[in-house]
């Protein structure tokens, strides 16, 4: 039965965690990983123009119980429900997505959604939502300083009053997104989800995207190309999946998902798209 009482009994099987949890940075970073563990980043309902619903009751049915994962509203929705439930202080931001911007273009919306995490020792940002490169654990919320985590490093910088988080790549460093401090309200989620899920003009709507990161490994997949980096964001492996088998043992055993269709609606549905490009 769906309902919108949070269930962090739930949750937490639902991620694989079963140690103690407390307001602390140890909870916060433990969680955040095992999250990005269990609920791959997947925008399925997009692709498949199916909608994405943000009520409580709908995510937990959707992830918990549906064994699937979701987009940046949805994780980071899941996510900021579980810490305000362990007793964190958490506030939603929106950030500006600039992964695939020139560096001279204007700014887009707000589309992505972010958590500011407040803590004795000063704010962090969680994030288990970003699609193009899932973080793997929060940062500290300040700039100027390098931040290592097991799987990257990153930085945030200050310019013209807005915060920018960049991962670093090889010898260079690509800007993720754009964000202030002002608090979003649900009707602000309500209507990025909305563009966010029905544009034309975004990926999730005709590209297949998905990631998860797990331990020392990254899996990536873009319609039928899958790749899983190490660490150090070195390729580990990399193949084009030929035929609906392949995408169906890959959503299974590689990102652990039951999809809202079968394997050959998907992987005509990904054909189609890319003929049309």
């Amino acid at each position: 039965m769906m309902t919108d009482v949070f269930r962090l009994d739930r949750y937490l099987a639902r991620i694989g965690f079963d140690g103690p949890v407390a307001p602390d940075l140890a909870t916060l970073r433990a969680i955040h990983a095992a999250q990005v563990d269990a609920l791959p980043f997947e925008g399925l309902n997009p692709l498949l123009g199916l909608p994405v619903k943000l009520d409580m009751a709908s995510l937990q049915h959707k992830l918990i119980d549906g064994r699937r994962g979701g987009y940046c509203y949805e994780l980071n929705g899941m996510l900021r429900a579980a810490l305000t439930a362990i007793g964190f202080k958490v506030t939603g931001l929106g950030g500006r997505v600039r992964w695939n911007a020139p560096p001279d273009s204007p700014l887009g919306p707000r589309t992505h959604m972010i958590l500011k995490v407040d803590l004795p020792d000063g704010p962090y940002l969680a994030d288990v939502g970003f699609g193009a490169c899932v973080l793997d654990a929060p940062l500290r919320l300040f700039t100027g300083t390098e931040q290592q985590t097991a799987m990257g490093t990153y930085r945030l910088t200050e310019a013209d009053g807005l915060l920018s988080l960049s991962a670093k790549r090889a010898d260079s460093w690509r800007t993720m997104y754009v964000f202030d401090l002002a608090p979003q309200l649900p009707s602000d989620y309500e209507l990025g989800n909305w563009y966010t899920s029905t544009s034309p003009f975004v990926p999730f709507t005709s590209t297949l995207v998905m990631e998860r990161v797990s331990s020392d490994r990254r899996h990536k997949l873009v319609n039928r190309h899958l790749i899983t980096e190490g660490s150090g964001g070195e390729p580990v492996s990399e193949r084009v999946l030929g035929s609906a088998a392949e995408l169906q043992q890959v959503l299974e055993e590689t990102f652990g998902v039951t999809p809202p269709a079968s394997a050959d609606e998907i992987f005509a549905v990904i054909t189609a798209n890319a003929e049309l490009r």
